[in-house]
């Protein structure tokens, strides 16, 4: 008798480096559970992810009321659903779907205890593999192949880029949201003056005058990108890049895609605490401080709680221009 091809919706909401995480399972599943169809819950603004994504056979956007996005999911008739999220929402559409259900285990009280009192709680398990534990009963095994993102239609450098910077250029990640997540602009400038490459400068509108301070104080081998490309475009030019350097955001995940030579800078969130260190990047360098007072939180601050902000000055700056120029 013909086995039952299987139906399984996969749930996560946010954030980008999150979702990023997420494609390794997809990927698995597809390549590993014969003839399943694996739909995709996400919030609006994070579709561009998994927009092309050729292991996703149907993307749901979150609507504005849950209901009206769990009416729709009830339709879709699944058999299982993968809770990668583990919120409030994600437990109400899973529960009201009425189907078996796997969830990811987001170990709250570790965390917490790891941040107040600095204990080794959090064993240092990238998070990729703590998803994978959810879709193990499926018979599903890690891979052991990078993250995914797949960029959808033609780009080009010329278009993108002065002529100046469009072959054999360093992307610099300067955006990220939190303030304790990105290096001093001065700090910027020290080690873009000595890199041996052309530099480009990538992140959103919200660090586009951190990018124009640091181009001009850089000089000509500095290309202020930042506020003037879209996401894909972003990505793009960060596939086209020699080497990567970037903060905790993610565009900087997103990277690890196209396994580029990458240096990570970390100031108050460290990696083995959420997971989140560079998966499968053959050659990477992470740049951090070890501190009594570090990590101060999981996702970052909007200041340094004790004013010195050591976990980003105290960097050292030429370990990176190494990394980077060799």
């Amino acid at each position: 008798m013909q086995q039952k091809k299987l139906k399984i919706l996969i749930i996560r909401f946010s954030s980008i480096g999150d979702i990023i995480y997420t494609t390794p399972v997809v990927r698995c599943l597809k390549q590993q559970v014969p003839g399943v169809e694996i739909h995709y819950l996400t919030k609006p603004g994070f579709r561009f992810i998994l927009d092309n994504n050729p292991y996703v056979d149907k993307l749901h956007l979150l609507k504005e009321k849950l209901n009206d996005t769990i009416q729709d999911l009830r339709a879709e008739k699944y058999d299982y659903v993968i809770d990668l999220h583990n919120s409030l929402r994600s437990v109400l559409v899973k529960y009201k779907l009425g189907v078996k259900f796997s969830t990811f285990k987001k170990q709250r009280i570790r965390k917490i205890l790891a941040l107040k009192f600095k204990l080794n709680t959090v064993k240092p398990t990238h998070l990729v593999d703590r998803y994978l534990e959810t879709v193990k009963f499926l018979g599903v095994v890690n891979d052991q192949k990078p993250v995914d993102y797949f960029l959808p239609g033609n780009y080009s450098l010329r278009t993108l880029l002065p002529e100046t910077h469009q072959q054999d250029y360093v992307a610099f990640i300067i955006g990220a949201t939190h303030f304790t997540k990105r290096m001093p602009n001065e700090q910027v400038v020290s080690i873009c003056n000595s890199l041996n490459k052309p530099v480009v400068l990538l992140g959103g509108k919200d660090v586009e005058e951190n990018g124009a301070i640091i181009a001009e104080a850089a000089g000509s081998n500095v290309y202020n990108a930042c506020g003037k490309l879209n996401m894909n475009e972003s990505v793009y030019v960060v596939k086209q890049a020699a080497k990567v350097v970037g903060f905790d955001t993610g565009l900087t995940h997103i990277s690890e895609a196209f396994d580029k030579n990458l240096v990570t800078i970390w100031g108050s969130t460290v990696p083995e605490l959420l997971g989140v260190q560079p998966y499968q990047v053959t050659k990477h360098y992470e740049a951090g401080v070890e501190l009594p007072c570090r990590p101060c939180t999981k996702f970052g601050r909007s200041e340094c709680p004790l004013g010195h902000f050591k976990c980003m000055r105290d960097i050292d700056e030429q370990a990176i221009v190494g990394f980077v120029n060799n």
